[in-house]
């Protein structure tokens, strides 16, 4: 299983013993208002870890979640969910989520990139995808950071929450000189 290293980030597999963490943060509402999952209790969590997501990174067609760890303190505080496409093998999703104390602080910027750079270097991806909520402006200008642009805007196109809501899909393709530098 492959883990990453950044300067002030560790990044690893998710695993069963860090579900209690991705409770704590995931399950606040307010903070997660334009994610797609919200768990109620524990157990949502360890399922979710058990069952929803991939053991393997780069299966087609399934989702392979991270989490993300400070190196000083050894807090996890975030996760990253990676979407590998089944009928565009060389096109991948991502998702990020990070802890309400933690965000503003670069770290979700530190981890997408590394995540990036693998995905691109390491595994030959050639497209990568974020779709977000449009209200979600925090979440727009950290993509657009990193490079990704506004694709298509799909209006009421998602049903989450209780609500539809629109989706905006962001992208960002590798580039056909690309070195090691990304962004």
């Amino acid at each position: 299983m492959p883990e990453f290293e950044t300067a002030r980030l560790f990044l690893k597999p998710m695993c069963i013993a860090d579900a209690k963490a991705v409770f704590g943060y995931r399950s606040d509402a307010e903070n997660n208002k334009f994610q797609g999952w919200i768990p109620e209790c524990l157990e949502d969590v360890q399922n979710f870890i058990g069952h929803r997501i991939s053991p393997e990174i780069n299966q087609p067609g399934t989702w392979f979640q991270m989490v993300i760890v400070r190196k000083d303190s050894g807090k996890l505080i975030g996760d990253l969910g990676l979407h590998f496409q089944e009928q565009q093998p060389l096109h991948v999703e991502l998702g990020i989520t990070l802890c309400k104390y933690q965000q503003r602080q670069g770290f979700a910027a530190e981890a997408l990139n590394e995540i990036i750079r693998y995905l691109f270097l390491n595994l030959g991806k050639q497209k990568i995808t974020a779709s977000i909520d449009p209200r979600n402006q925090p979440s727009i200008k950290l993509f657009e950071r990193l490079g990704f642009v506004h694709e298509t805007l799909n209006e009421k196109s998602l049903f989450l929450n209780g609500e539809w809501v629109d989706d905006l899909v962001m992208s960002l393709q590798q580039k056909r000189d690309q070195n090691s530098e990304i962004n």
